[in-house]
């Protein structure tokens, strides 16, 4: 097992999916036993299985329970040394506990416990659990380095695509404000403005969340300079009052598909053409939808780098949640982003 360096090593015990794996794994154990050649047969078969299956079960989130508290600690260890910690506190709060149930049952004489010494029955239990622990812990540990590199994957694409900025977009914006400058000075004091805004959140802090609505101001501002730009060519039509703009949301989502929308579709044509953006709110998600006229031969899009980068943004912070549904047509193109919404009393 090699040395994991800042990274969460050890799974949640405490999070829905491990604990369920683990139950899962520990019934498993409880029906090989079962169903083992050597297993004595009962008739009473099927309420022995159930005692045990939830005596194993108990023993299971207990060990869950255990490990989920100390995981902390375990962490501060290196890997290979928080591993043999981990699996060892299996076994001894295996073998405690079922010392615990087998003096409790035999006091009471409710014979749910094999027969015989509670230390007999302990250490069957212990050595059943050294195999199976050693094994599940192992599974989950790569589970969750595979996890943490997919999330270091993720993230590194964040910064990419928070870090790309256009240079052409940058010149031509620059060009604007000079033409304006003497003709329009408000307007060109706008721009920059504008610019200056794009500019902030894309080299701002890389760890930290904005704001449906600011994300959408900045898509009006980056819409206003490009409206500059093409003119009459750029139509724009924004239905988005209904959207909860204090929903978080990580910046530059939203301003990519937009301008990939521009570059990539009015840009291209001769007459221009309009791009919409639109929102609805559903029970626990909104949906964003951005669609913009393009040439017929980009069924197959130039944006999939971005279209890329965004999906693997909002697997990043909102997991099977959110998603990103790209809907190619001829003529047209349709991007809809559809984010969760936390329900609050």
């Amino acid at each position: 097992m090699g040395e994991v360096a800042g990274q969460r090593w050890l799974p949640r015990f405490c999070s829905a999916p491990t604990l369920f794996a683990v139950m899962v794994v520990a019934e498993l154990v409880v029906l090989v036993l079962a169903l083992a050649p050597h297993a004595p047969e009962r008739e009473d078969g099927l309420r022995q299985l159930g005692i045990a299956s939830v005596f194993v079960q108990w023993l299971a989130l207990l060990n869950a329970v255990v490990l989920c508290s100390l995981r902390d600690v375990l962490e501060r260890w290196p890997a290979r040394v928080g591993f043999t910690i981990a699996w060892l506190l299996a076994i001894a709060t295996t073998a405690l506990g079922s010392a615990a149930v087998h003096s409790i049952d035999q006091a009471l004489g409710l014979g749910l416990s094999a027969p015989g010494s509670v230390l007999r029955f302990a250490a069957r239990n212990a050595a059943i659990c050294a195999l199976i622990a050693a094994a599940l812990l192992r599974y989950l540990y790569v589970r969750e380095l595979w996890q943490e590199r997919v999330r270091a994957a993720a993230k590194a694409q964040v910064d990419a695509l928070q870090a790309r900025i256009r240079p052409h977009f940058l010149f031509n914006s620059m060009n604007t404000i000079a033409s304006l400058i003497r003709t329009r000075p408000a307007e060109a004091e706008r721009t920059v403005e504008d610019l200056s805004d794009l500019f902030r959140a894309a080299l701002g802090a890389r760890e930290a969340m904005g704001t449906l609505g600011e994300e959408l101001d900045l898509v009006g501002h980056y819409l206003r300079i490009e409206g500059l730009r093409l003119g009459d060519r750029l139509e724009v039509a924004m239905d988005v009052a209904t959207l909860p703009r204090g929903l978080p949301l990580p910046p530059l989502l939203l301003q990519p598909l937009v301008e990939n929308a521009v570059y990539h579709g009015v840009q291209r044509l001769p007459a221009g053409g309009l791009v919409e953006v639109s929102g609805r709110c559903g029970a626990g998600f909104v949906e964003i939808v951005v669609r913009n006229p393009c040439p017929d031969d980009a069924a197959q899009p130039r944006n999939a780098h971005a279209l890329a980068s965004v999906r693997a943004r909002i697997e990043y912070h909102f997991g099977a949640r959110g998603a990103l549904v790209v809907e190619p047509a001829r003529g047209s193109f349709t991007v809809t982003v559809r984010l969760p919404v936390e329900e609050r009393p």
